[in-house]
């Protein structure tokens, strides 16, 4: 069994407000991210994404970063982070992120015109971060040539689906009964 997989089988469910959801590295930061996982979903991210011909990595804060991070080293791609503090630096774009429990703006520093960008996340669940950011990046004028996110929670549509994209997941999964059921192994290409 791959790590990523049994590291979401072992992960613990909370309940908030009703609703059940799993606690991961990956997604929360704790338990505590092992290299070895992380390695191993950097490794998945480079085999699926469309990395040809992309100049930047763009990805939300904050969980989306330390993945990022590492793709950006194993690539040589510079990475953006999409923040939610404004800096008002030349040429910020803000967006709504509107997701199933928050609503904020971000705001979007060094892309430009032209860009080609990979959209890296750790997580798709209402789609509302990514939606937000894709809307930004179509006013900037940035080529979006690919949008991958490490789990998909897949429990219906998602705003990033009513944007008119599609992402690419490593692995889908849904909170059933307290416990995590992987819904597809491999994701979505």
């Amino acid at each position: 069994m791959d790590r990523l997989k049994e590291s979401l089988l072992d992960a613990p469910i909370i309940e908030k407000d009703g609703y059940h959801y799993f606690v991961h590295p990956i997604s929360d930061g704790v338990p505590m991210l092992r290299p070895e996982l992380l390695r191993e979903i950097v490794i998945k991210i480079i085999r699926k994404a469309e990395l040809e011909n992309v100049d930047k990595i763009v990805t939300p804060a904050a969980m989306g970063i330390h993945i990022s991070t590492a793709v950006s080293l194993m690539t040589d791609i510079p990475l953006v982070v999409v923040r939610k503090r404004q800096y008002g630096l030349d040429g910020e774009v803000s967006l709504s992120q509107v997701t199933g429990y928050s609503e904020s703006e971000m705001y979007v520093n060094d892309v430009y015109e032209g860009d080609r960008v990979l959209v890296l996340d750790d997580v798709l669940s209402t789609g509302g971060t990514l939606a937000g950011l894709t809307g930004a990046l179509e006013d900037i004028g940035a080529d979006i040539r690919d949008i991958v996110c490490v789990i998909k929670k897949a429990d219906g549509t998602n705003k990033l689906d009513e944007a008119g994209y599609d992402a690419k997941t490593l692995i889908n999964v849904q909170v059933v009964d307290g416990e995590v059921v992987i819904v597809d192994e491999h994701g979505d290409d």
